[in-house]
């Protein structure tokens, strides 16, 4: 008597079939997570490691990690002028008709700008929110002219290397109409750089102390500190350097723990300054009020 039915060599034929469909099903999906992978690295190939970091909140702590152990803070009161309605309506008005007038400035008198405006300027940027207090910001103003000469040899050196190959021609296509390059002259004639780092941990003789959000915690302090420049009469161009963080901060001397985060040339606009005709959204496309 046979062990084996007429059927067991269709059984066998089809449970081979099953495996080698599960077999191909699960290569072509490893090939389509591999596809997504190199999508996602070529989509974000202008994004600058240096400023990659991990302090955000975790839920472990570090063996090396400070823990703050008088975490009493005095508690006081709180009070603020409260405006009759006309005036805070006129003073929110004023306020942005002022606001409105800010443009990214990329020609610059050689005019020296007094240093207490810049101090108070910088004072105004550290009022800005934090997260835990930690106000991880360090703001580096350059005015000599032989380190301004050499953060601009440094700038261009890797901007002509994004714009020809790490930014894609997408980004430079953008670019065009605000006729950008790679040449940034206003690094020298501007009368002061503004290098924002982001310190992604604090430094103590205990050890280290945590960061939280560090990068949006600067970020806030860079929107106050461009309003702050619009009020006191100067000009800016927000610029971001792409990869330039190592290399400027060992210029600097800074330590490891910051990184760039922004550069500000700051000063008078040149008397033959222009800027891009650019019209902003109204506040029908910023705002949804529920």
């Amino acid at each position: 008597m046979s062990l084996f039915s007429p059927l067991t060599p269709v059984i066998i034929a089809v449970v081979c079939i099953c495996v080698v469909a599960w077999r191909w099903n699960m290569g072509k999906m490893k090939r389509e997570r591999n596809i997504a992978s190199e999508g996602r690295t070529s989509s974000i190939r202008w994004a600058d490691e240096d400023l990659q970091d991990e302090t955000e909140p975790s839920m472990e702590e570090s063996a090396e990690e400070h823990i703050e152990t008088d975490v009493e803070v005095q508690h006081i009161p709180f009070s603020m002028k409260h405006y009759p309605e006309k005036e805070m309506i006129r003073r929110a008005n004023e306020f942005y008709q002022l606001m409105n007038k800010r443009r990214s400035v990329r020609f610059f008198s050689k005019e020296m700008v007094p240093r207490e405006v810049i101090e108070s300027i910088i004072r105004t940027a550290g009022t800005a929110p934090s997260g835990a207090h930690t106000e991880p910001w360090t703001f580096v103003v350059i005015q000599d002219q032989e380190m301004k000469h050499e953060i601009r040899k440094i700038i261009e050196e890797e901007e002509e290397i994004n714009y020809l190959k790490r930014m894609g021609k997408k980004w430079v296509s953008d670019l065009k109409k605000l006729r950008t390059n790679w040449i940034k002259e206003y690094l020298d004639t501007a009368p002061y750089l503004i290098l924002i780092f982001k310190q992604t941990y604090g430094i103590l003789s205990t050890g280290r102390r945590t960061h939280y959000y560090n990068e949006i915690s600067v970020s806030i302090s860079c929107g106050i500190l461009l309003a702050a420049l619009q009020n006191a009469g100067l000009v800016t161009v927000t610029s971001t350097p792409l990869n330039c963080g190592p290399r400027v901060r060992e210029i600097l001397k800074r330590p490891v723990n910051e990184k760039l985060l922004l550069l500000l040339p700051v000063g008078y606009p040149a008397k033959d300054a222009t800027v891009p005709d650019l019209k902003r959204k109204s506040l029908d496309e910023i705002m949804v009020f529920v």
